[in-house]
């Protein structure tokens, strides 16, 4: 068969968002999926292992025929993993997850016990690398039903306010669009709270001056044509892709199977920080940060002026929810969960809001862990996200404490 091109990729991922929707409400409604669901991602699952695989990634086509090696493990593992859940049930995908992460038991009974007792006011975690897999690319990270089950049922048990909140766009391929946990079961925050849907689907933003706003677009027009000069359109289909978010601009220059030769993907970056540079040549209205695989151009947070510029920050978006949803975090306890230095301020946050804090993190990076712990001294840490989500599905099988 010829190769995948990416849109299908993309379209091939986007049919499963509904299926799997209808799944993760029969699943919580102790109904049996429909056989036709289960078929549906059973084909996807075999068009996904149809791909032809190439050192270690598989071999798809751009719109123009060229070929494109991706890493296509998270996509082909979660439906794997949610066949597996359907057909043997949530002993067979423990069973699984264990044999996949060896101190996954450990980790499960440790954070049980830390967290057992307690009932959350409310619950903020970010998405990927924390309570979901890393995909390849953000486009096709679609949500597992597993997942999803288990994340709803601890925000029904033992969570009042429950909040997703990541520095993705919330629509338009953002946070929504790949989510199948129920509505309503959690506040989805994106562009780093900067935006979010209430439960009742209502969109919400932090206020941004008129002005700042035009820069912004300003840039993403100048962006959009970078991206239509010959051999620079394959960066808005790797990764993190080209994301417009509310406040904030994200565009790829590499994605985690390092698919872009290394001097391509410099001269991309150096291409896009020029284009910064022209539209915001004293710095007064962007702050910009290289991950190494995107390139993240944000609105600095002081809009009104006066005092230090900086980039708007997860903390700052932990307050802005706390204080428009509400949250009502200094009403109870508070959880929160991350993976990576841009979740320690929404730690912060919590810090200063609730009366008391719980956090848990998902990383083996010791360098991480203490600054984590400077922050909080009794943080907890999980190797991998599907401990985490296995600790909370547990904890969402139990009311509760007070």
């Amino acid at each position: 068969m010829a190769a995948l091109t990416l849109p299908q990729l993309d379209d091939l991922m986007r049919s499963t968002v509904s299926v799997r929707r209808a799944v993760v409400a029969d699943v919580l409604a102790s109904r049996a999926a429909s056989p036709e669901a289960v078929d549906h991602l059973r084909e996807v699952l075999a068009t996904l292992e149809s791909i032809p695989e190439d050192a270690g990634g598989r071999t798809l086509r751009l719109e123009d025929d060229r070929p494109i090696h991706l890493d296509l493990a998270y996509e082909i593992e979660e439906l794997r993993k949610d066949l597996l859940f359907l057909s043997g049930g949530e002993g067979a995908l423990r069973a699984d997850l264990v044999a996949r992460h060896e101190s996954l038991p450990r980790e499960v009974d440790t954070l049980a016990a830390a967290l057992s007792g307690t009932r959350f006011q409310s619950f903020v975690t970010d998405r990927d690398g924390t309570v979901n897999n890393y995909c390849g690319r953000y486009a096709s990270s679609v949500q597992s039903a597993w997942n999803a089950v288990f994340l709803a049922r601890f925000a029904a048990r033992r969570v009042r306010h429950a909040v997703v909140l990541t520095s993705a766009p919330l629509q338009n391929v953002g946070l929504v669009d790949l989510a199948v946990t129920p509505a309503g079961a959690f506040v989805y925050a994106g562009s780093k709270g900067r935006e979010y849907l209430d439960r009742e689907g209502r969109r919400r933003q932090h206020p941004i001056d008129a002005a700042r706003q035009e820069k912004l677009d300003a840039l993403n027009r100048r962006l959009e044509r970078l991206l239509e000069e010959p051999g620079h359109a394959v960066f808005a289909r790797i990764g993190s892709g080209f994301q417009h978010k509310f406040g904030q601009t994200t565009v790829a220059r590499q994605d985690v199977a390092a698919s872009i030769p290394t001097a391509k993907s410099e001269q991309f970056r150096d291409a896009v920080r020029g284009l910064v540079h022209e539209v915001d040549p004293e710095g007064a209205f962007f702050a910009i940060e290289d991950t190494g695989l995107d390139i993240e151009v944000t609105l600095t947070a002081d809009e009104e002026g006066g005092g230090e510029r900086r980039g708007f920050d997860k903390g700052d978006g932990v307050r802005f929810l706390d204080a428009d949803v509400p949250l009502r975090m200094e009403a109870g306890a508070c959880l929160v969960c991350g993976d990576t230095d841009a979740d320690v301020p929404m730690v912060e946050a919590a810090r200063e809001r609730a009366p008391a804090a719980f956090v848990v993190f998902v990383t083996r990076r010791e360098e991480l862990r203490a600054r984590v712990r400077s922050v909080h001294p009794g943080a907890l840490f999980v190797s991998e996200p599907d401990a985490l989500v296995a600790a909370l599905g547990d904890l969402g099988t139990k009311a509760g404490g007070h």
